[in-house]
């Protein structure tokens, strides 16, 4: 497994508490909305979509109480698999789901992690990604989806070179775009925006950012690290 599945690997560490503040601004958000399925898209290839998208629902699956999915739609270049060490599963995915009506989206799904986290890797390749994502059938999986789980994460190809994440889009309820801090250019980062349904757009996610962060960890290690006592533990757990 990828070293930087911080959610998974090492869930009370500093760096989880990242994806444990993007957790709480979507469950936040949902208060207010409908937002049950969530895209997890980029500005470019390579700006870390997968990895974000894999920690966000190894943060939400760390509530007992959320049942959580893990999408993986990338089909021309799927990395949910092999980031996850999944190394060993061959069986259908994604793409099989699409192009079977005869497969169920509970049949293609993998329980492998010690949460309440499922997870549909891209399948077998497809010759025709485009064809396989504009078929009605995805909505049909994403509506069974719903059903199945409270919040189903979704990782999407870049929003260039390929269209595949705006055909995505139409059956989400929102999307973050991860863009790579101090590389990324401005100009970029608004051309890609602007193909993004406004409504849809629900924030960016600085990937790599280490400004200001040795502060924070040393008030996280003080403050995590720091004895309470009962008292004070039962006033914490209260708020």
């Amino acid at each position: 497994m990828n070293r930087r599945l911080v959610s998974l690997t090492a869930p009370a560490s500093f760096e989880a508490e990242h994806y444990r503040s993007l957790r709480h601004r979507l469950e936040s958000w949902a208060d207010d909305r409908r937002l049950q399925v969530v895209a997890v898209t980029s500005a470019a290839p390579g700006e870390g979509k997968t990895t974000t998208a894999i920690n966000l629902a190894g943060a939400l699956a760390q509530s007992r109480d959320s049942r959580v999915l893990l999408v993986d739609a990338d089909l021309r270049r799927p990395g949910v698999r092999a980031q996850l060490g999944l190394h060993d599963a061959r069986g259908a995915g994604l793409a099989d789901a699409i192009l079977d009506p005869e497969r169920t989206l509970e049949s293609v799904i993998l329980r492998r992690l010690p949460l309440n986290l499922g997870i549909v890797t891209a399948g077998k390749p497809t010759p025709a990604p485009y064809e396989a994502l504009q078929s009605p059938r995805l909505g049909a999986l994403f509506e069974e989806a719903r059903r199945l789980f409270d919040y189903v994460v979704v990782d999407t190809p870049p929003l260039i070179p390929v269209p595949d994440c705006r055909l995505i889009a139409r059956w989400v309820d929102g999307l973050l775009m991860v863009v790579a801090a101090d590389r990324t250019p401005r100009k970029i980062v608004e051309e890609r925006l602007n193909l993004i349904e406004p409504g849809k757009m629900l924030g960016l996610v600085f990937n790599g950012e280490r400004r200001g962060l040795s502060s924070h960890y040393k008030y996280y290690r003080a403050y995590a690290g720091s004895p309470r006592s009962p008292r004070r533990q039962s006033r914490a757990a209260a708020r």
